[in-house]
């Protein structure tokens, strides 16, 4: 493969990878907004944790589907068995890159293009689990007020707070 048709290929490789990313993560926006606009006012700390952990789990899948798009390249193209295509592309796209599996030196443009990408696509789906967890935790700090059956220590604590929070207020 020349360097153009490296080129070539890597650019419609990253193309496909960033297209899949794009329409998972707006798929997935659209159902964690969804869900918890839903039930914002009675999403409890173990719902919300739910929410993060089935959030993750599909943005895990929407790797593995963009890491299969670059493994097909490679078995197409460099690599002799499935297992090795995925392996490698596997630690390509996660910069891992053990050495163990090379692509052929006619080749070796598509691998570092590949992590380069693979960052790229981590970070995007790094920000947007950011995203989804400060609007939990902002849904949990604007929430209504803790019932009355708080204990007398408990309650003591909390006016502490309260005051050590207007006195802050008063000072700035």
């Amino acid at each position: 493969m020349t360097f153009a048709r490296q080129a070539v290929a890597a650019v419609f490789l990253v193309t496909v990878t960033l297209a899949i990313q794009c329409a998972g993560i707006a798929v997935l926006i659209s159902w964690a907004r969804a869900t918890v606009e839903r039930g914002i006012a009675r999403l409890s700390s173990l719902h919300a944790a739910a929410l993060m952990i089935q959030f993750s789990t599909l943005v895990i899948a929407l790797h593995f589907c963009q890491i299969s798009v670059w493994s097909v390249s490679y078995r197409l193209y460099c690599l002799p068995s499935w297992e090795s295509s995925f392996y490698f592309s596997a630690t390509s796209y996660s910069t891992v890159g053990y050495g163990d599996v090379v692509l052929p030196k006619i080749s070796r443009l598509l691998g570092p293009v590949e992590s380069v990408t693979g960052v790229l696509m981590c970070g995007i789906s790094v920000s947007c689990l950011f995203v989804l967890a400060t609007r939990l935790v902002e849904r949990e700090s604007s929430a209504a007020p803790m019932p009355s059956t708080l204990d007398e220590r408990s309650e003591t604590v909390l006016e502490k707070i309260s005051e050590n929070t207007a006195r802050c207020d008063q000072e700035s």
